[in-house]
């Protein structure tokens, strides 16, 4: 798991073992005439009482003989390292910084000859707070996720929202599963909050964003058909499963399949959002989510819209695009790629058009790219609008890609038949393996908050 660390200094104080005689009495002959059996030694602070912060003490040490001091510990270091008998000496002793996750004991030890005296240093940790995210995004509707809290001491969890919840909102030492609960959003634009993690003067925020379900209407087209995933954790009916192994098309290496794997589902949907998972099973094979919307009907002409948030990933490709309900043979019957990306080349959104007079076998290709920061890792919304002149692509709004039909006929417009909606995320093949791949960056999720199809009336 991967965690957030934060520190602060912790003063609660230990207790001490202080003066723990190993033995006065010498053990037979062997010890320089300088040894002595009186070992007293004493400190300016208590030693067990000792924050997190660097620091020096002073130890002073009296002894009837020629006496040598020694510390177990690296943090734990002293100047200087013995005295002669019968003076009592001050002894500086300098404690690092304790960035642990746990209070710790170290042991300074006078000896002389054969006599021994130890005092014990403990210190305590830094407060502090692991969390397993820094950042969650809910969809529109009311709906609830979890982040793992681990301290080392007691941390209460609050947020200044009223809409956003945290349960339990206290906890100890240890691992505790902390549930975060939004409620609806009905305004008419993205909501943020901040839910603060608090322990003795530490604070970790954790950003909390949620999206709003408000759907807007191009001007000039009615909304007719759309799937914003608020409801069950399945794909309703309207949508089918490819199911296919790896190298099927483009030499991508995942495999696409409809049941769970290793008991994990390339395709769900959960807290509002249809997630699309990519992952490397047990047998060693990369699994992930193919889905098509409306696959025997499609729609011929409209406005076509999803939010997305892309994973990112050397080797991801995920795909929003159309291909035509009665395909027969490509690229003769178009595909219309409304947004591609790849993790090689990360934050570089696309648009392209395929058909027999531009593709890109013949460098012919109809292709537009932009940089979009922020791509990876946050929502866009990416649409079409297509009509029988034009086809546009809009990402967040803006133009990206423009092609007006010539009137030439099916080679360079094939866009004129019913095409349906599909969702991909491939790994690797000939675009999103171009450098190789990275599977230290798996699993991978493409987060899609609805699919919109809005046509003229």
């Amino acid at each position: 798991m991967k965690f957030v660390h934060s520190t602060v200094l912790f003063l609660t104080f230990a207790l001490i073992s202080c003066g723990n005689d190993n033995g006065n009495e010498p053990q037979g002959g062997g010890g320089s005439s300088s040894s002595g059996k009186n070992i007293t030694i004493s400190s300016s602070s208590d030693c067990s009482n000792l924050s997190a912060e660097a620091q020096q003490i002073t130890v002073n040490v009296l002894c009837d003989g020629d006496w040598s001091i020694s510390s177990d510990s690296q943090w734990l270091t002293h100047f200087p390292s013995g005295g002669v008998k019968n003076s009592a000496s001050d002894v500086k002793v300098n404690i690092a910084k304790n960035d642990g996750f746990e209070s710790r004991t170290g042991i300074l030890t006078v000896k002389s000859g054969q006599s021994s005296k130890q005092l014990s240093v403990t210190q305590k940790a830094a407060a502090k707070i692991e969390l397993s995210t820094s950042s969650i995004i809910f969809g529109g509707q009311e709906s609830e996720s979890t982040i793992t809290v681990n301290s080392n001491t007691t941390w209460r969890a609050y947020s200044e929202e009223s809409w956003c919840k945290a349960t339990p909102s206290n906890g100890g030492a240890g691992l505790t599963t902390v549930t975060v609960k939004v409620d609806a959003n009905d305004s008419s634009s993205e909501r943020q909050a901040t839910l603060y993690i608090e322990a003795d003067g530490l604070v970790v925020p954790v950003a909390i964003s949620q999206l709003n379900d408000e759907i807007t209407v191009p001007e000039g087209y009615t909304l007719v058909w759309h799937d914003e995933f608020n409801e069950g954790t399945s794909l309703n009916s309207d949508w089918t499963y490819e199911v296919q192994k790896s190298g099927w098309v483009n030499n991508e290496l995942q495999n696409y399949v409809k049941n769970p794997i290793d008991g994990k589902n390339t395709v769900e949907i959960n807290n509002g959002f249809l997630n699309i998972n990519c992952f490397k099973a047990n047998d060693g094979k990369i699994y992930s989510g193919r889905v098509y919307a409306m696959a025997k009907s499609g729609w011929t002409y409209g406005y076509i819209e999803a939010r997305i948030n892309l994973p990112s990933g050397k080797g991801t490709w995920p795909a929003f695009w159309m291909m035509p309900v009665n395909f027969k043979s490509w690229p003769d019957d178009g595909e219309m790629d409304i947004m591609e990306e790849v993790g090689v080349v990360p934050n570089e959104v696309s648009s392209s058009l395929h058909a027999r007079g531009h593709y890109h076998v013949e460098n012919t290709q109809v292709t537009a790219a932009r940089k979009l920061p922020g791509a990876e890792g946050s929502f866009h919304v990416y649409a079409m609008e297509w009509t029988p002149e034009v086809i546009t692509t809009f990402v967040d709004g803006q133009p990206l890609l423009t092609y007006r039909n010539d009137g030439s006929g099916d080679r360079n417009w094939p866009y004129h038949t019913p095409f349906y909606v599909i969702l991909n995320l491939a790994w690797g093949g000939d675009w999103g393996g171009m450098n190789g791949v990275d599977e230290s960056a798996l699993p991978v999720t493409m987060l899609v908050d609805y699919v919109r199809v809005f046509q003229k009336q």
